[in-house]
C-alpha cells in the first residue's frame, strides 16, 4: 500500500493485517480521488472508519488543508498514527479513537470532503451518513465505498446521491450538497 501522487508519492503505508481488514485498492484509490481531485487542495477532510488512514493520507498528499482520521479500533488508530508520522502531516491530522457513527453524530466540525469506507455487510453507511449531513459544506463531497449490490438512499438530508461507480465486487457511491445550501 502506498501513496499514489502529491507530495507524498511514493510513501509506504502500514496496513493492519487479518481477516477483518480490506484496504482500498490503487485502482479504486485512484478512481475516488478522480472525481474529487479539484476538490482536494485546501479542504477540510474527515476519513471515517479510516483504518490504516490511506484516504485521507492520499487526499493530505493532494493538498488537503487538513484531516480529521476517525476509527473505534486501537490498532487501526496507531497505524494511522505511524503512516501520519511516516508521511510527515502530523500538524494537519487530527486523530479520533471514537466510534466513527458517534463521532458523526456529535462532532462540530464540518467538513469539505468526507470519505467513508466502513466494514462492509454491518449497516454502518446510513447512520453515519445521517449523522454527518450537517457537517458537510455547501458544495461538499461524500464518497462511500461498499460492498456491490447495497442501494443506498438517493437523498439524506442535506445530500443528494450524485454518480455511482462499480469497480469489480467494490461500489463506490458519491454525495453532493448543492452549492447554493448553506451550512
Amino acid at each position: 500500500m502506498r501513496v499514489i501522487t502529491g507530495s507524498a508519492r511514493g510513501r509506504k503505508l502500514k496496513t493492519l493485517e487479518g481477516m477483518d481488514v480490506r484496504p482500498t485498492t490503487d485502482k479504486v484509490k485512484e478512481a475516488i480521488f478522480s472525481v474529487i481531485q479539484f476538490d482536494v487542495p485546501g479542504a477540510a477532510v474527515l476519513d471515517l472508519f479510516s483504518g490504516s488512514g490511506q484516504l485521507g493520507i492520499e487526499a493530505l498528499s493532494r493538498g488537503a488543508e487538513s484531516c480529521c482520521f476517525v476509527d473505534k479500533s486501537r490498532s487501526s488508530i496507531d497505524v494511522t498514527s505511524e503512516n501520519v508520522r511516516s508521511t510527515g502531516f502530523e500538524d494537519k491530522a487530527f486523530i479520533f479513537n471514537s466510534d466513527s457513527v458517534q463521532f458523526a453524530k456529535t462532532t462540530t466540525r464540518s467538513f469539505s470532503i468526507a470519505l467513508l469506507d466502513p466494514p462492509y455487510g454491518k449497516g454502518l453507511i446510513v447512520p453515519a451518513l445521517e449523522g454527518l449531513e450537517s457537517k458537510i459544506k455547501a458544495g461538499g463531497k461524500v464518497i462511500c465505498e461498499h460492498e456491490e449490490k447495497l442501494i443506498l438512499p438517493e437523498k439524506i438530508g442535506r445530500l443528494e446521491k450524485a454518480r455511482h461507480y462499480k469497480y469489480g465486487k467494490v461500489e463506490v457511491t458519491l454525495y453532493i450538497v448543492p452549492d447554493e445550501e448553506a451550512v
